[in-house]
């Protein structure tokens, strides 16, 4: 079973429009409605794969009612973490062209007493757990180590931790020792305080989140591909895609595809890769099934292209 964690979900609406145009009245050609969040699109993927996945994640309002109902709907089992404040709407506006707009609301203030019972409800939930995935944006009132004493607590409990944030909280976690990380490009540049250029850039820059205390990094680098950095050496991923639709999800379900196949190795690389690469052919924030899967389009080797410039050079 992986457990996930998401400390800020979301309901996110997706409207998907020909162009956006400021100040004038835009017609949606299509629209979605999904839970929102990493550590709950993690679970969706893990879900559309047919694995056993519980989801903890504080919920308060309309909006989380309607979170919970429509994670229930997907088979996934949701822990939820009664608040005093609404879980927040977000918007995405998805053009046909492939550029993506999003608003993201700041969501609710969690109290001492809510932030103390979302632990609590994590270590509850953990007996059972392959994995828990710890991810996305903190809310107000949980300070930038709340991601550290959640480590603490899962690694005292026996669990085996993927993180995926930023800023801050990842750097402040990484002292706890998370089994696995999982930077963008430009949160990678952001923890070690320089530019990307390459590929090798970001080599260099995982292996510095090694040093600080990751065992692992998983660092999706875009249309470049994905990197894998642990113990045993280091791998790069990459897949062919012909049509983007949307980008929204893909790296949860990433995230999904590698702890599905292990959460190591590049076995758990490829699954990652394939499973990345499948979520932006879907519209919105779906997550992809099996069917959706094309493993021959995968390459993963331990020649690394460290010379590659990466095509959006992370400043």
């Amino acid at each position: 079973m992986i457990l996930t964690v998401t400390p800020n979900p979301s309901l996110d609406r997706t409207y998907e429009v020909p162009a956006l145009e400021r100040g004038e009245v835009v017609r949606a050609t299509g629209e979605r409605m999904d839970p929102g969040g990493k550590g709950v699109n993690v679970s969706r993927a893990v879900a559309a794969a047919g694995r056993r996945t519980v989801a903890v994640l504080p919920l308060g309002g309309a909006p989380g009612a309607l979170v919970a109902d429509l994670l229930a709907a997907q088979g996934i089992e949701v822990a939820p973490v009664p608040v005093a404040g609404d879980t927040r709407s977000n918007i995405a506006l998805a053009e046909a062209d492939g550029v993506l707009t999003k608003i993201n609301a700041p969501g609710p203030e969690l109290s001492a007493a809510e932030q103390e019972l979302l632990l609590e409800t994590v270590r509850e939930q953990s007996r059972d757990a392959d994995w828990i995935a710890c991810c996305g944006s903190l809310p107000r009132g949980l300070a930038p180590s709340w991601y550290a004493d959640l480590v603490a607590r899962a690694h005292a409990a026996g669990a085996r931790i993927a993180l995926d944030t930023s800023g801050p909280a990842l750097l402040r976690a990484l002292r706890e020792r998370p089994d696995v990380v999982k930077p963008n490009a430009e949160e990678l540049a952001e923890a070690v305080g320089r530019p990307l250029a390459t590929v090798g850039d970001a080599v260099k820059a995982a292996e510095e989140l090694r040093g600080l205390g990751a065992g692992a990094v998983l660092a999706s680098l875009g249309a470049d591909g994905q990197l894998l950095v642990d113990g045993a050496g280091t791998w790069f991923g990459s897949a062919r895609v012909d049509t983007v639709r949307s980008n929204v999800g893909a790296g949860d379900a990433s995230l999904a595809g590698f702890l599905i196949a292990g959460g190591s190795g590049p076995e758990a690389l490829a699954s990652a890769v394939a499973h990345g690469a499948a979520a932006v052919r879907l519209p919105g924030s779906v997550m992809p099934t099996p069917a959706d899967l094309d493993p021959a389009a995968v390459t993963v080797t331990a020649d690394v292209p460290v010379d590659r410039a990466l095509k959006e050079p992370v400043t």
